[in-house]
């Protein structure tokens, strides 16, 4: 059976794609912490990456790639939920009480954690905040230590300091 050059490629992109899922999970899991949110958030970013394959460089990361798409998503989605929490007022009720927006008020304050933890990473200098932010980004090590030019054991131990870094700054919270 004669398969047409970019079927294959088609069909490979596709492989690639479901060959990460647990990847994308991860990191959907990691950036929202919530299941449902996690699923939708991951089958965007699908719907995106299969939309716009034509954009994606051969030879290069292909999960970097796409937890990069997926990323941009969840941060797109941040904005628009950030527009519309101004945009709308808690409206008082008969008892004078005042009704939650559809948001919940745990969706808000974890944004607001997100974003001092995304301010503390980009105070970090840059030797600890590029390998953090790289493995957050679903690099592997030994990705990192190849596209920074950098031994293994450097990415690993400027890793574990940025962590600690982050703990000390930010107490509470913990990556």
């Amino acid at each position: 059976m004669y398969v047409k050059r970019t079927d294959m490629n088609a069909l490979q992109f596709q492989n690639n794609l479901l060959s990460i899922q647990e990847n994308m999970r991860n990191f959907a899991l990691m950036l929202t912490s919530n299941h449902h949110d996690a699923e939708d958030l991951m089958q965007e970013t699908v719907l995106k990456v299969l939309d716009n394959k034509d954009k994606f460089v051969d030879n290069s990361n292909f999960k970097g790639w796409v937890l990069t798409v997926m990323r941009n998503i969840f941060i797109n989605n941040y904005h628009k939920i950030v527009r519309s929490h101004v945009l709308m007022e808690q409206i008082p009720d008969f008892d004078g009480l005042d009704v939650v927006d559809e948001f919940g008020l745990e969706t808000s304050e974890y944004f607001f954690q997100l974003q001092e933890l995304a301010d503390a990473i980009n105070r970090l200098g840059d030797d600890l905040k590029i390998p953090l932010s790289m493995h957050l980004s679903g690099y592997k090590y030994a990705e990192i230590a190849e596209s920074l030019h950098i031994p293994l054991g450097t990415v690993k131990s400027r890793i574990f300091f940025a962590r600690r870094e982050l703990q000390k700054e930010l107490g509470e919270y913990s990556i």
